[in-house]
């Protein structure tokens, strides 16, 4: 019997015929099964003259290593004596984190990316706890440690607890711990760029031109940060940008003009792929632009409130934001074209390069 880890599970063949089965050599009990179309882990033990079966998840949604750990909390639970019913105990941490960012309806990959970074950077010691050891006392001492980036420990905590109530469906639970949490007020940003004119200088004394060239499409666009980051050519169509994934999880379309175009004309020759490369990078694309007193979502804030100040309605300005409106109207009815939003965009830019201009 091999050892089944995440090398060996993902090379294993899908069946011809049936489900094969293959068993872990360490862990008693641990078997994958594997089908035309999918390999799912169990965990398998006789308690009492019955074949007790529990299901762990799919592969590779569940990784071998949280299918292992999961496999030894059920072992020592029906350990506990031969006979009686056998005691599902709670998910790890790290079990529970991978079933939620498997939700087809959770965001981005870097939205499930970034909630993955941020709980093996803050919470690495709770990730192989199973969630019901997770205590009020530990929620409460974390989100106190956190305390000098207040968002951030909110962020952290409040992704914990999207996790354990999800968790909390299929499993028999407490009430989640950070219910004991004084969550830190968070007061937002909110500033924008006053004067477009010392923009522009700014903008213009950077040596790198795809730096450049990232601020002033992030100003005449108010795309997101990552958005424009992980822009490729392909995206780029002669009246609109295409998008296929957003933060909220669905796809966008944003008008562009023939301004856009000329902005972006000067990083045609850098790069086949990407609209703001690096060769620098891992990934292939520029991951940290040049810092300045202007922050990127404040070329966001800046279009957005132009954008009203010249006479374009809030709703609109939303649909250019790629928000999600808040009536159900606006959810479910109402799906304005790419030229209904045009005219829009064309009046923010105008007032853009005017107040740029004077």
């Amino acid at each position: 019997m091999p050892k089944l880890s995440e090398t060996f599970a993902r090379k294993l063949p899908h069946a011809r015929a049936g489900t094969d089965k293959y068993w872990d050599s360490e862990i008693k009990g641990l078997v994958l099964f594997v089908g035309k179309r999918s390999k799912t882990w169990y965990f398998q033990k006789d308690v009492g003259g019955q074949t007790k079966r529990i299901l762990i998840g799919r592969f590779p949604t569940i990784s071998a290593q949280a299918a292992r750990q999961t496999a030894l909390g059920f072992a020592l639970e029906m350990g506990r004596g031969a006979g009686k019913a056998a005691q599902i105990g709670a998910p790890t941490l790290e079990a529970a984190m991978e079933v939620y960012l498997a939700r087809p309806k959770l965001r981005s990959e870097v939205h499930k990316s970034g909630i993955r970074r941020q709980l093996e950077l803050h919470l690495k010691d709770w990730i192989r706890l199973p969630l019901d050891e997770i205590s009020k006392a530990m929620a409460v001492r974390r989100h106190q440690e956190l305390a000098k980036m207040p968002s951030g420990a909110n962020h952290v905590l409040r992704a914990f607890r999207s996790i354990y109530n999800h968790a909390r469906r299929t499993y028999d639970l407490p009430e989640c711990p950070t219910m004991a949490i004084e969550w830190y007020e968070e007061k937002p940003d909110g500033r924008i760029i006053d004067d477009l004119k010392a923009w522009r200088q700014t903008i213009d004394d950077l040596n790198n031109p795809i730096h450049r060239v990232f601020y002033e499409f992030l100003l005449f666009t108010g795309l997101r940060k990552t958005e424009v980051l992980t822009l490729q050519w392909s995206s780029i169509q002669e009246d609109h940008i295409h998008l296929p994934m957003t933060k909220n999880g669905r796809s966008f379309d944003l008008p562009i003009l023939q301004l856009h175009h000329e902005i972006l004309a000067p990083l045609r020759p850098f790069s086949r792929k990407w609209v703001f490369p690096s060769p620098k990078s891992v990934v292939g694309h520029i991951t940290k632009p040049e810092r300045l007193k202007y922050n990127p979502h404040m070329h966001r804030r800046t279009f957005a409130t132009v954008a009203m100040e010249a006479g374009v309605l809030e709703e609109i300005v939303g649909r250019l934001l790629n928000h999600t409106p808040l009536s159900i109207t606006g959810q479910r009815y109402t799906r304005p074209s790419l030229n209904a939003l045009r005219p829009s965009m064309e009046v923010a830019c105008k007032e853009i390069l005017g107040r740029i201009e004077n």
